[in-house]
């Protein structure tokens, strides 16, 4: 049985329900995070949690929990899957309201939902042959820092990319790359990781970051710039990343051959690295009780 968290209530996730009026259903007036969870521990947990705190009050929302709620709540969800690797979804809308109204009363009681699923991570084959991207104009809003449910035109771009033999959509606004439909974005230009620099345009990425801090205490040389188009084209390496995906290889874009048409040296070291430091995350963390 899947168990979900809904408004105060664990309960079965098909069993889950919100009033039609609720305003994540009417609007998408809501955000969202998505947490890995390796072995049963939410990992960055601190850090997504922030990121939270970043999209609620950027739609002029207050959290709704404290940290210690959200993090008895994902025990309960994840205790009925010990040792597992899952991904938790958490959302919060604005609530309910008594009619269809753009306009909304701040004493509304957000309505809180969490659930987990399984991690499918990515077939290890790809980390030799890479996958194909597309470029795409980056038709959404203009905060995209904002990890909100208004979702459409993220998954109409990533299913362009679905539907031309692709696994991500590269997107492109203003002559910069950006970020991809439902991940970041990183380059390498002889020698160095380059990533667009975390601003309005893109969703600060917790696996983004990750991977830049583990470039720094390594020594491998990396910094934060925009990436124009034409660098993006000439790029020695290309990867997208995310939490649920960690850091996958482009090999192809819209067409063309990335590098050598292989993974490069500088996504095997940062792979390699990002595993090594899950590892040793997990081996830390305290047993079940």
């Amino acid at each position: 049985m899947s168990l979900a968290y809904l408004n105060g209530e664990f309960l079965p996730l098909a069993a889950a329900r919100v009033p039609v009026l609720d305003r994540g259903f009417l609007f998408g007036d809501g955000v969202y995070e998505v947490i890995p969870a390796y072995g049963g521990h939410p990992f960055r947990l601190d850090h997504h949690l922030e990121r939270l705190a970043g999209s609620l009050a950027g739609i002029r929302m207050r959290p709704p929990l404290t940290a210690a709620e959200w993090q008895a709540i994902f025990r309960r969800l994840l205790q009925d899957h010990a040792g597992e690797d899952r991904s938790i979804y958490l959302q919060v809308t604005r609530g309910v309201g008594e009619r269809r109204d753009h306009g909304y009363d701040d004493r509304l009681v957000p309505t809180v939902f969490a659930m987990t699923s399984p991690i499918h991570p990515p077939d290890p084959a790809l980390g030799k042959t890479g996958v194909r991207a597309i470029t795409r104009h980056d038709i959404r809003w203009t905060r995209c820092d904002i990890k909100a449910i208004t979702l459409l035109a993220n998954l109409l771009l990533r299913q362009e990319a679905l539907d031309a033999g692709a696994a991500e959509a590269i997107l492109l606004r203003d002559g910069l790359a950006t970020e991809g439909a439902a991940s970041n974005l990183f380059v390498v230009r002889e020698g160095v990781l380059l990533t667009p620099p975390k601003g309005p345009r893109l969703l600060p990425g917790i696996t983004r970051d990750l991977v830049l801090e583990l470039a720094v205490a390594n020594d491998l040389p990396c910094r934060e710039e925009d990436i124009t188009e034409s660098a993006l084209r000439q790029a020695d390496e290309i990867w997208i990343t995310s939490s649920t995906r960690e850091i996958l290889p482009v090999t192809e874009l819209d067409g063309v051959i990335v590098g050598d048409g292989r993974p490069g040296p500088l996504y095997h070291r940062l792979h390699g690295l990002y595993q090594d430091y899950k590892r040793r995350w997990v081996a830390a963390q305290p047993a079940a009780s």
